[in-house]
């Protein structure tokens, strides 16, 4: 697999499988990063691998529907080598309470030579979030948190102040207007409106921006080549605990050491994962129990 005539994507034709816009920011990131021509796979309704506003759950992970994404693009675009998808998850932070956590990767698989590589982006720089709303002013102080209406909304029907899709769904609402009529629909038939944030990407300029971070770290790992065969994608595969503590010595759950793997000849390097030779004794169960 090595040679760099390989890997050279100058000008080629690329299938982005999206409905949402997403080519704004993943194309030109692309075209500079790593040379490709990237294209929307036209016709494809990307809302049957699973929506946010619930209609269509998503079956498998966020991989497994990107996978599903990239496989309808090359049905769709037959010329291009090479099939790109984006797919986003959000919810509560698993550690810090009432802080959401946006998760965002962007895939490229390339079917000529198998090359399958992903950028990820984490970060709770999100505007996931949603209100029950028994009236429309409810609904108004909502807006002010998620920088409405700039970032659009999605208005549902309530049931036991869960939403319910399936008495009312309301999307696109990017105006007062449109939102007064939506809520106070919904409070009509359901006593209650759900009302979250739109994390389409074409309503979402925030998610779009995650995606765009998404799309950096793919072109980071596809310049982050094997030692010894050339291949992209040579990455920290495993973080290894244990820097010592400054005062016991003891290890602490701290990362000492990134493991770096080739997923083509399986060579792997080790490498500090810091500057620091010592943990703050802070971060020491024995030291600071």
């Amino acid at each position: 697999m090595a040679g760099s005539s390989l890997w050279n994507y100058h000008d080629i034709q690329a299938a982005l499988t999206t409905m949402h816009a997403k080519e704004r920011v993943i194309a030109p990131i692309l075209r500079e990063g790593l040379g490709l021509r990237v294209e929307v796979a036209r016709a494809v309704d990307t809302d049957r691998f699973g929506t946010f506003s619930r209609e269509v759950g998503r079956s498998g992970s966020q991989l497994d529907a990107a996978k599903a994404k990239i496989a309808v693009g090359f049905e769709r675009a037959p010329g291009a080598r090479v099939g790109l998808a984006s797919e986003g998850s959000f919810g509560p932070h698993p550690h810090i309470p009432f802080l959401a956590l946006g998760h965002e990767l962007v895939l490229m698989i390339d079917r000529d030579n198998g090359l399958e590589l992903i950028g990820y982006d984490a970060s709770p720089e999100t505007n996931f979030a949603h209100v029950v709303a028994r009236d429309f002013d409810e609904a108004i102080a909502f807006t002010e948190r998620v920088r409405f209406p700039e970032h659009g909304l999605i208005v549902m029907g309530c049931r036991d102040d869960q939403p319910a899709p399936d008495v009312l769904l309301r999307k696109d609402v990017t105006d007062h207007d449109t939102l007064e009529s939506a809520v106070r629909e919904a409070c009509s038939r359901c006593g209650a409106a759900f009302v979250e944030s739109d994390m389409r990407a074409h309503r979402n300029p925030t998610r779009m921006a995650a995606i765009a971070r998404a799309t950096n770290d793919l072109v980071r790992r596809f310049h982050s080549r094997c030692p010894e065969c050339d291949y992209p994608g040579f990455d920290v595969t495993e973080c290894v605990p244990g820097l010592p503590c400054a005062w016991c010595g003891e290890p602490t759950r701290i990362v000492m050491t990134n493991v770096l793997t080739c997923r083509s000849c399986g060579h792997r390097l080790e490498q500090p994962a810091c500057d620091q030779t010592t943990a703050d004794p802070g971060q020491c169960d024995g030291c600071n129990p």
